[in-house]
């Protein structure tokens, strides 16, 4: 399945941050120990929950849901983390191969 996992009531979804960027945006799958992540490029700065935020955001516009549905489960001060995105799971995992 690679970056995503389904699961209870949604998909969990393995990104990587790079807060402060010059182009925010997704820039595709990269390579990490624990196999392949979603890399996420956001303008905010890693400052107040910012940057969390703004990848939650950055991930809900391309699979078509609320903002509110996307919520970081793991890693809130760090770079590589693991999102929960709350919805039908099939749906969301054909958006997120689609990626």
């Amino acid at each position: 399945m690679g970056f995503y996992r389904p699961g209870a009531g949604g998909v969990s979804v393995a990104v990587k941050v790079q807060p402060g960027a010059r182009r925010p945006g997704l820039l595709g799958r990269v390579p990490d120990v624990a196999g392949v992540r979603l890399k996420i490029a956001v303008a905010e700065p890693p400052e107040d929950g910012r940057a969390n935020s703004a990848v939650c955001a950055a991930l809900a516009a391309p699979l078509d849901v609320p903002k509110a549905a996307v919520s970081v489960l793991h890693g809130a001060d760090s770079r590589q983390k693991t999102l929960h995105v709350a919805g039908d799971a099939t749906a969301l995992t054909a958006r997120l191969a689609a990626l």
